[in-house]
């Protein structure tokens, strides 16, 4: 399993000209779910990444997570990562 994390301001996916999906302010997450891969791996990369500080605090340090600031994470499911 692998992940790529980007914090985004706003995001959306479109699919046939319908938004499927939305968040503001918060993580884009594209996923690659390889087969072995186990529901345990899958808990812990969804705590790992919920916890991960990389949002700025009052002070500008990387020191906030997603949970931290109230946002929100749009996953995206991308084999080629695989």
């Amino acid at each position: 399993m692998r992940a790529v994390v980007q914090r985004i301001r706003n995001g959306s996916v479109t699919v046939d000209g319908s938004v499927t999906g939305s968040v503001e302010h918060g993580l884009l997450v594209y996923l690659g779910v390889e087969q072995g891969d186990r529901e345990d791996d899958i808990a812990y990369l969804a705590r790992k990444i919920a916890q991960l500080r990389i949002f700025e605090d009052q002070q500008g340090k990387l020191n906030l997570s997603v949970q931290d600031i109230g946002g929100s994470m749009l996953l995206i499911s991308q084999f080629t990562l695989c």
